[in-house]
């Protein structure tokens, strides 16, 4: 959800009204440039995590099953946002797992 802060700012003889739109986390206001709300947790955008074998960055990938289930690489990174049953595509990163 976006918000608007505003602050005012008064130069010598004028006054000026800034504002800047912010996003929300969980009631929580955040800057988009510098963190992501990811399972109503705020996080830096170079966070990274792991999928198997791969790395992912948190904000802008997510970690996927494959499917159909039990296939030999079980995992695959994939843009945050697209369906993960859907079928793999040229950006995907297949993953392996780590036992």
């Amino acid at each position: 959800m976006a918000a608007q802060r505003c602050i005012l700012v008064s130069p010598v003889g004028t006054s000026l009204m800034l504002c800047q739109l912010h996003t929300r986390c969980k009631g929580q206001f955040y800057d988009p440039q510098k963190q992501c709300c990811h399972d109503g947790a705020l996080v830096p955008l170079g966070e990274t995590r792991r999928c198997g074998s791969c790395s992912y960055r948190v904000c802008f990938e997510q970690c996927c099953p494959r499917w159909p289930l039990g296939l030999q690489q079980p995992l695959m990174v994939r843009l945050r946002g697209e369906d993960c049953s859907s079928p793999q595509s040229l950006g995907d990163r297949v993953c392996h797992s780590v036992i």
